[in-house]
């Protein structure tokens, strides 16, 4: 039996499958390895991190370090990213940085007679320095002892192996990089390994093992000695969020690390601390027919009474009121949420505000989300629906409402009810970070942004940005020539060191509704920090779809390394025919084809796991028809996505998040456009799937 075939194709069966519904696996931990993936000192356990549990690892021992983060996708599946340093590794390199990707599957739940039980892989897709694979079984014995048997082949089958699989291990001739390994998986010697943890108080863990782990490659750089298989450690739990560890390997090292553990479905700050909506105004009972008269339509300032006091109702909630239709026994309205994040609590807010607005016969309140001037979607719902369910679950009022999809038509400037300041600005500090440049693992850029857009139409917009760097500002000397590509990403150090100030974007952009279920954009300008041009996109997205297609097209010239005005020579065609899709399970799928800014073609794949407060963790993976000589170290891009709504990190609402975009190594081949306002992400959130998964706010 091939036994990595067989891993892999369980591994990767279970992980398109998995569901992110919370459920009880049992054997939960928050002890980190110094590899920053759950389990003892330096080995592995069959222990998982509570699901959707985010954590950073930053391990120091001798002089080696290393920083990982690792990600609870699933109940049972956990994915890490780890960037190390290994002290005089090479005699003419010196230092290696090396990055590395992990992947476990816990296969068997503990139960009362049986351990739980895991199987994993360690730097599957790199140059292969940690590369190992391992079956491992954890059982819990009382309240706070629990014992750790397994088997490791590769790293982890270095000291005393016991056996073997298929001959000898195959060496792995990795290139550069980023190819999978799978040829080693689970070949060669296999060596056991053993540990056991306990809890001496709430605070306070001890820990020991042996280890199957020769260290043979720090031994052989003369950075520690090899004088026993056993290992301890002590875990101290500074807050619930934060741990310290201390540890001593092989007989010869002390170490330690810090762990910083978040949650996405954890708040770092107590929500709610908005002030309280306006409470639901019942109507008068249906006996006094003079309140629940219809004449008052008949008189044009009524009307124009109610738009004022409504407008200004939800101004003072962070809404801005676009439009207002009245009848006798229907009200609607055009919104535009600037405010919250869940589209679902502005539209509560602004059903509680038309219950003291709207006379007693109009019963039927139908409100459109608007964003950029372009209508989302329509939620049409019943005064006394309102009225009646006030204090009951959110859940109770989403079965009584209708979401449809809203008329194909930007909102017009002669709309607007009230007259709005179209000219915007900020002055703010920015910090910009690059990571795991070899010469530099950490980077970053300190300084000042100055923000501006001027509205000409609801859906007409012109923006721009000039930043001001005062620190950590990079030098023209950190570029040097990485690829066999047109140099599209790679000259970030000459930008950097040449453009202060610069023009981070200056750029026109016109949103659109072509029909039924399209949406479009034109943008021109400089749209980001490297290219300008011009560039349209067009998007199918019906509101109650899982399916999304779209596609764009641009042509776009390389700037200045000054940031100002001017362009160099070099130009490409460049764009990509898109499809979304949303699992209904909190994880959903991009596939982009087309072609890239160095003019190769070639497809992404990201998949993202997105929590009803807005986080969103995913990754992704760019092949195109690059060689992986031509690429460069990496042999291909790919990434960790991380966005982090700030109204989860604050406590109070806001729309806006902070993203990152961690890169094993960013290169020239499969570079896109980064432009703002691509359409999917702002038109996806005011409809079907992601306004019902935020439901909950509904009456907050």
């Amino acid at each position: 039996m091939n036994i990595s075939r067989v891993v892999f194709s369980k591994l990767a069966a279970l992980g398109l499958a998995a569901t992110p519904a919370v459920a009880d696996v049992g054997t939960q931990t928050t002890s980190y390895t110094i590899y920053g993936t759950p389990g003892l000192i330096a080995m592995p356990t069959a222990e998982v991190a509570t699901d959707s549990e985010l954590a950073f690892t930053y391990s120091q021992f001798g002089p080696n370090a290393s920083g990982t983060l690792t990600f609870q996708i699933t109940p049972r599946l956990s994915g890490s990213f780890r960037y190390a340093k290994i002290a005089d590794f090479h005699p003419v390199v010196g230092d290696y940085f090396d990055r590395s990707f992990d992947v476990r599957y816990r296969v068997l739940n503990e139960s009362k007679y049986f351990p739980a039980m895991s199987v994993g892989v360690r730097d599957f897709i790199g140059t292969g320095i940690y590369s190992s694979e391992y079956i491992v079984a954890t059982k819990t014995i009382g309240d706070r002892l629990r014992m750790t048997g397994g088997l490791g082949w590769g790293r982890l089958g270095s000291y005393e192996p016991i056996g073997a699989i298929g001959g000898a291990r195959p060496d792995w001739d990795f290139g550069k990089g980023g190819t999978l390994n799978l040829s080693q998986w689970f070949k060669g010697d296999f060596a056991p390994f053993a540990g056991v943890s306990y809890q001496v108080s709430d605070k306070l863990t001890v820990k020991a093992e042996y280890s199957s782990d020769a260290y043979e490659q720090e031994v052989a750089a003369g950075v520690m000695e090899h004088k026993t298989p056993f290992n301890f450690a002590v875990d101290y739990r500074v807050s619930p969020s934060i741990h310290v560890n201390a540890f001593y390997l092989a007989g010869d090292t002390i170490g330690a690390n810090l762990v910083i553990r978040l949650n996405p479905r954890d708040p770092v700050a107590r929500s709610g601390t908005e002030g309280a909506p306006l409470p639901v105004k019942p109507r008068p009972p249906r006996s006094n027919a003079q309140a629940w008269g219809t004449e008052w339509i008949a008189d044009p300032t009524n009307e124009t009474g109610i738009r004022k006091a409504v407008a200004d109702a939800l101004g003072k909630e962070g809404i801005k009121l676009q439009s207002l239709a009245l009848g006798t026994t229907r009200a609607e309205l055009k919104v535009d949420n600037r405010k919250f994040h869940s589209q679902a609590q502005a539209i509560g807010r602004t059903a509680r505000v038309l219950t003291h607005a709207m006379p007693p016969s109009v019963e039927i309140f139908a409100i459109t989300l608007v964003d950029n001037g372009i209508p989302l979607s329509k939620v049409t719902m019943r005064r006394s629906d309102i009225e009646r369910l006030e204090h009951a679950p959110a859940s109770d009022i989403l079965n009584r409402v209708a979401i449809d999809e809203a008329k194909p038509r930007a909102v017009r400037r002669s709309e607007v009810v009230a007259v709005e300041e179209p000219f915007r600005w900020s002055l703010a500090p920015y910090l910009s970070l690059g990571y795991f440049d070899p010469d530099s693992p950490v980077r970053g850029d300190l300084g000042v942004k100055l923000s501006a857009s001027y509205h000409v139409a609801p859906n007409f917009v012109i923006s721009g940005a000039l930043s001001k760097s005062l620190l950590g500002r990079a030098d023209a000397d950190d570029y040097t020539p990485s690829s066999n590509l047109p140099p599209v990403r790679t000259q970030a150090a000459l930008y950097s060191a040449e453009a202060n100030p610069g023009i981070s974007n200056l750029t026109a952009s016109w949103y659109g509704r072509p029909g039924k279920n399209l949406y479009s954009r034109v943008t021109l300008g400089y749209m980001e920090s490297m290219f300008g041009g011009a560039a349209a996109e067009v998007l199918w997205k019906p509101v109650d779809s899982n399916l999304a297609v779209g596609a764009e097209l641009a042509w776009v010239k390389q700037r200045d390394f000054d940031q100002l005005f001017g362009f160099q020579d070099y130009d490409v065609v460049t764009g990509h025919v898109s499809a979304y899709y949303d699992f209904n399970n909190g994880f959903s799928a991009q596939v982009d084809a087309g072609r890239y800014l160095a003019g190769d073609y070639g497809a992404s794949l990201s998949v993202d796991r997105t929590f009803a407060n807005g986080w969103k963790v995913g990754a992704y993976v760019t092949k195109t028809n690059v060689s992986a000589e031509d690429f460069g170290e990496g042999s291909f891009d790919k990434g960790i996505k991380i966005s982090l709504p700030l109204e989860w990190a604050l406590g109070t609402p806001t729309r806006n998040a902070s993203s990152a975009v961690v890169r094993s190594l960013e290169r020239d081949g499969g570079a896109r456009l980064r432009t703002e306002g691509r359409l999917f992400d702002w038109v996806d959130s005011g409809h079907g799937d992601a306004l019902t998964d935020r439901w909950g706010k509904f009456w907050r």
